[in-house]
């Protein structure tokens, strides 16, 4: 379902792991293959390791890319010791759409319960791009694409696309 005045999304994907390889990046695969089958066009895959020079640095390069509308990033979002992204990122968020995440842990209580909690996945505007920060699990991707993503998506990117 999209909204009216919906636009084709121009995504750029991004594995954040100190274990994943492109022979095992099941979250990162699964990420573009939703992507897809809701509309988005998958521009880029990157992956990158739990650092947070090496996770701010690769998403900033993006988000400065004319032809990229949202990144989507996933892992790294937990409470292990290692899980940088949000440190790394929440800094270049203008705007945090909080009822995304909310919704994410909603969703999340139903098949996980209380686990739910420990998720700390966000999604805001950077640089006037949408930005998503979604755990490593492919259900919890899963999840977070078909279920909140996905329905809006377009509808952020193109009011995005029409601001100043």
């Amino acid at each position: 379902m999209t909204h009216q005045g919906a636009l084709t999304a121009r995504v750029a994907t991004v594995t954040i792991s100190d274990t994943r390889t492109a022979a095992d990046d099941l979250g990162g695969e699964l990420l573009g293959e939703r992507l897809r089958a809701a509309g988005a066009v998958v521009v880029s895959h990157a992956r990158v390791t739990d650092d947070p020079a090496a996770i701010r640095a690769a998403v900033e390069l993006l988000l400065s890319a004319p032809e990229i509308d949202a990144v989507i990033t996933t892992g790294g979002t937990g409470i292990a010791p290692r899980d940088q992204t949000i440190e790394a990122l929440s800094p270049l968020l203008e705007k945090t759409l909080d009822g995304f995440g909310e919704a994410f842990r909603r969703l999340s209580w139903d098949q996980v319960g209380a686990r739910s909690m420990l998720s700390r996945a966000v999604a805001g505007v950077a640089r006037g791009r949408v930005l998503v920060l979604l755990p490593g699990s492919p259900k919890a991707v899963a999840l977070a694409v078909d279920a909140v993503l996905a329905p809006v998506l377009g509808h952020m990117v193109a009011l995005l696309r029409k601001a100043p």
